[in-house]
């Protein structure tokens, strides 16, 4: 009796050491079971939402919190309005990964653009590519017929600026003014409110960079340029253009216009004497600059009310290979709370 009375606190110590055993081995299962194997491929940007595209989740704070970045020499380019990304932006996400090397790479022949830069991923000359503009189908088509998944990754918001001679008066124009100048509707500025002055368009070739081909296809609805569309080299050549063609005008992404002091960035509405300024109200005379000049209109860009603006894609392959792995790392990066800033700062639209 004495004996079965000690044995009796002993068996009942086991059984509920089972049971807690039992219980522990479910939650793990359980935990196991939840864990989703996707966030181990895409990181910080989730899923794809629709075939090519990607709606990226918030990175992060800093450049730090990014997990995934691979090491190695990445070889990158396209957009000319990425520029001012690359000039400010690029280096501090080299300071805080410094073994993720990006080499910035000009196309063998032509232009840098969205276009070249695309070419040139397919193409296997680059690891990622920078656009102004989404994926059309011909680029779709050609990767697929090369067996290449493309995935585009926003990560900022960029408005298109028209640009007039400082001398010119006239308190803005609506969109289809502006298709009216640039199909060869209109070729006065008295016929748009203005003096009685002969208008000189100035563009950049079709070839050579997304923002002209988004212009095209966006603004104008794939309508050709009036004969009378002055071509130019580059957005230098033409603001010095228009700065000294007292009927000139000009587009181009905002950041290139809007803090220039040689021209006027011209305030547009998508209805007449509805205008919405390119730059933060009051307007600073060329006169001031460069002591003082305009600076963007964020806020309109990001709520819509400014009526030309478009999202900035990173331009990555959608696959297990290191090149993939760095153009989601990039746009993680850029997504970052630091990243967005640094953006901002370098005359972007936050995309949040």
């Amino acid at each position: 009796m004495s004996r079965n009375s000690n044995l009796l606190p002993l068996l009942v110590s086991l059984v509920l050491t089972c049971g807690l055993l039992g219980v522990g081995a479910v939650l793990v299962i359980r935990l196991l079971g939840n864990q989703n194997p996707l966030e181990q491929v895409t990181g910080e940007l989730g899923a794809p939402t629709s075939p090519g595209q990607s709606t990226p989740e918030m990175s992060g704070a800093n450049f730090s919190d990014v997990s995934n970045v691979p090491s190695g020499m990445f070889q990158y380019g396209g957009s000319t309005t990425w520029a001012p990304i690359r000039r400010d932006v690029d280096p501090l996400i080299q300071a805080a990964w410094p073994n993720f090397r990006l080499r910035y790479t000009d196309p063998p022949t032509g232009t840098p653009g969205s276009g070249s830069g695309i070419r040139m991923l397919l193409n296997n000359q680059l690891a990622f590519s920078q656009s102004s503009r989404p994926l059309n189908a011909q680029e779709r088509q050609q990767a697929q017929s090369q067996g290449v998944k493309l995935v585009e990754l926003p990560v900022a918001i960029d408005g298109i600026a028209i640009a007039v001679n400082p001398n010119l008066q006239i308190p803005g124009l609506t969109v289809q003014q502006v298709v009216d100048i640039y199909t060869g509707k209109v070729s006065n500025w008295s016929q748009v409110g203005g003096p009685n002055l002969a208008i000189t368009p100035f563009s950049r070739r079709l070839e050579d960079g997304g923002t002209v081909e988004f212009f095209v296809q966006d603004v104008l609805g794939n309508q050709p340029f009036s004969p009378k569309v002055v071509m130019v080299r580059d957005t230098t050549d033409a603001l010095r253009r228009v700065g000294t063609t007292p009927g000139g005008i000009y587009y181009a992404s905002a950041p290139e216009i809007v803090g220039q002091c040689s021209v006027r960035p011209l305030p547009l509405g998508r209805q007449p004497n509805q205008y919405v300024p390119p730059y933060q109200e009051p307007y600073v005379d060329p006169a001031q600059c460069p002591q003082r000049r305009n600076t963007l209109n964020y806020r309109a860009f990001q709520d819509g009310s400014y009526p030309i603006t478009r999202r900035l894609f990173v331009i990555a392959k959608d696959d297990n290979s290191p090149d993939a792995q760095a153009g989601r790392a990039y746009a993680a990066l850029l997504l970052t709370d630091q990243g967005q800033a640094a953006i901002e700062k370098a005359g972007y639209v936050r995309l949040r």
